[in-house]
């Protein structure tokens, strides 16, 4: 499963609308840099963020989640509390292709400040703004700039097509644009050999 470089990431981009928008060099106007590097692409973080907060005291329950336990906040800065987390969209839309399985790493900057980036992989066929979650692991207030870079984004491709993608069972986050919170499949999710005909 090698990882795809430059050249092929700008061919989807610009042929299949992989990344939109697309930038095709690196890009850091004095801040976190985001764009096309020689193996992957870094995203930005738009300016619409979901600040964790425990003032409702309820319980993170990933079944039933409380949307009050986030607090929304748009802007150009976004100031994570101590020992918290935020949640947040890339700027980009990406759309994955049915061979590929894209993979997130943080940025070595924010990283070196003990803010972490966490996404899970990008399956086969699924396409959205991705929702990332931003954890701040210092006793002190963070800094998160929007607009700029915050994660890459490596690209893996198989060598043999999948039998069953993202888009094919229904997955719940398909599609998604702005930030979304966590949910949960109404029933079984269907598959080309469950779906009713």
């Amino acid at each position: 499963m090698p990882v795809m470089s430059d050249i092929w990431i700008s061919e989807q981009a610009k042929k299949k609308g992989m990344i939109e928008p697309f930038e095709e060099k690196q890009v850091s106007n004095r801040g976190l840099s985001y764009g096309l590097s020689s193996y992957g692409y870094d995203v930005r973080i738009a300016e619409e963020f979901k600040i964790f907060t425990n003032v409702h005291n309820s319980i993170v329950d990933p079944k039933a989640f409380d949307p009050k336990t986030f607090v929304d906040f748009r802007g150009p800065v976004c100031v994570i509390p101590p020992n918290s987390f935020v949640l947040g969209r890339t700027v980009e839309y990406l759309r994955i292709p049915r061979d590929v399985l894209a993979i997130c790493v943080g940025k070595s900057t924010y990283a070196r400040c003990g803010i972490i980036v966490n996404v899970t992989p990008l399956e086969p066929e699924w396409e959205g703004h991705v929702t990332i979650e931003i954890s701040n692991t210092t006793p002190l207030p963070a800094k998160i700039y929007a607009g700029e870079g915050i994660a890459q984004f490596l690209f893996l491709q198989a060598e043999q097509i999948c039998r069953t993608s993202y888009k094919d069972k229904l997955g719940k986050y398909q599609g998604q644009t702005g930030i979304t919170l966590p949910r949960l499949s109404a029933g079984r999710e269907q598959t080309p050999e469950t779906t009713p005909a």
